[in-house]
């Protein structure tokens, strides 16, 4: 799948859209004349729906600014000043409807879907073969499921477009829950029409395992807890996703799509473009011999103290303190997943891992509650963290015992703010980081999505 990303050094055929909404506007006559006759034309077009995830406003940077940096997992760094200064807002929530950042995760997530669209509404009038049609409409109701997934949980009242935009269509709110229902029948005909596996050059692509885990998650956050739990039955019987021994093989880039990632935003290095910002993002200042780190995305306090003495997943995942390249040491709290060594900067082979099989085992805690069955899932994640058992006569609640394991599991992964609501702790959770007074569950509509549709709400 990486190596298959160097076509889209030619994505900008797909996303030549308008500048009104969010680039949910067609491609050009042109492009639409001349494209989307062939099989080919349709892998090209979905590989640059995958190129799309790794873009800024996406994996690249939005989804974490928006789901751990506004949680109590990460704050913005030791820089407020710049454009450091919009992810402090974001931290702080006194963000407002021009946030850069917030705007570009809106407006690129909206483009992901807009080529999604075009590629679901044009490949049932091409001939190919059967299988091929059924997976590459999967993969792109996946992919536009991602996103509206992550736009539905972030801004909560949003345009759900599945078609092909048209300049005089009119664009309608709806809520949340409206796009989750709809994102359980996407994804239900995703994870039908798509492989359990692929070799060679095409791992890394959705599969049913995939499919099948956001329908989990979109489940549970509706609320049907027994619809999640048969589709994460159906995970762990079905696709063959296993615990890797080790916590510390999750990560690095030699140890990337493996038999406990689910899926993964696929990056490649080598100044094409399409190498990641993460290890740059993320290591502290003057961490890097290829230049300087940003100290971005910096685990909080509170996210050090989650850890228990003894928990082997604390190493792999942050650091308290670095060596300089003068050798001294040096106290940074900073996120250590997206390590790799660089030959260039902002240009790492480091994927983005979005699920892996330990959240299914934990969902699955969830879709039970309080069960033996529950803290036997919750369990196996935390022994292979080296850590013993918790029970029904562990303290706190069953919820505060799960949400504390999905935490410290998945720290750094975008999964604590959708965690939080979905928990219905935010209040309780920020409040007790004092981030706030009071805490906002939604972001702005960007303020140019506003002006150019003046029947929408703003949040």
């Amino acid at each position: 799948m990486k190596r298959i990303l160097y076509i889209m050094l030619c994505t900008a055929l797909f996303t030549g859209c308008s500048e009104d909404f969010t680039d949910l506007a067609p491609i050009s006559n042109r492009n639409e004349a001349d494209f989307y006759n062939t099989p080919e034309d349709f892998e090209v077009a979905i590989n640059a729906s995958y190129a799309g995830l790794q873009t800024t406003g996406v994996y690249g940077r939005g989804y974490w600014t928006m789901f751990e940096m506004r949680s109590d997992n990460t704050d913005q760094g030791p820089d407020a000043t710049g454009l450091a200064r919009q992810y402090t807002e974001i931290n702080a929530f006194t963000e407002d409807a021009l946030n850069e950042q917030v705007t570009s995760a809106w407006s690129e997530s909206y483009r992901v879907i807009a080529n999604c669209n075009v590629i679901l509404d044009r490949i049932p009038d091409v001939e190919m073969e059967a299988s091929l049609k059924n997976q590459v409409s999967g993969e792109a109701l996946f992919i536009r499921s991602l996103m509206y997934y992550h736009l539905a949980i972030g801004f909560g009242n949003i345009p759900l477009q599945l078609t092909s935009f048209n300049s005089g269509d009119e664009l309608v709110q709806v809520d949340e829950n409206t796009v989750l229902q709809q994102l359980v029948t996407d994804l239900t005909t995703a994870e039908e029409n798509l492989p359990v596996s692929y070799t060679g050059s095409e791992v890394g692509k959705a599969t049913k395992g995939a499919a099948a885990t956001l329908l989990a998650k979109v489940l549970l956050t509706l609320g049907e807890n027994s619809a999640a739990e048969t589709v994460l039955r159906r995970i762990i019987a079905n696709y063959g996703y296993e615990l890797l021994p080790s916590y510390a093989d999750l990560w690095g880039v030699a140890n990337e799509n493996n038999a406990e990632s689910i899926f993964e935003v696929q990056y490649i290095s080598g100044g094409i473009g399409q190498g990641s910002l993460f290890t740059n993002d993320f290591s502290p200042s003057t961490d890097l011999q290829t230049g300087s780190g940003f100290g971005r995305n910096r685990p909080t306090v509170s996210m050090l103290e989650a850890y228990e003495d003894g928990d082997l997943r604390f190493e792999p995942s942050m650091g308290a303190t670095y060596i300089d390249l003068e050798g001294e040491v040096v106290e940074a709290r900073h996120v250590r997943k997206y390590q790799s060594d660089l030959a260039i900067e902002n240009d790492s082979d480091i994927n983005f891992v979005v699920f892996r099989y330990a959240d299914v085992l934990l969902m699955l805690a969830e879709a039970l509650g309080e069960t033996p069955e529950s803290y036997d899932l919750i369990n196996e994640v935390r022994n292979r963290a080296g850590l013993p058992d918790i029970d029904a006569s562990t303290l706190g609640t069953f919820e505060d015992k799960l949400l504390q394991e999905r935490r410290v599991e998945l720290a750094f992964e975008n999964h604590r703010w959708p965690d939080l609501k979905r928990f219905g702790a935010v209040s309780k959770v920020i409040e007790a980081e004092d981030f706030i007074t009071g805490t906002k569950e939604y972001f702005f509509i960007p303020q140019r999505e506003m002006d150019i549709n003046p029947n929408f709400v703003q949040n």
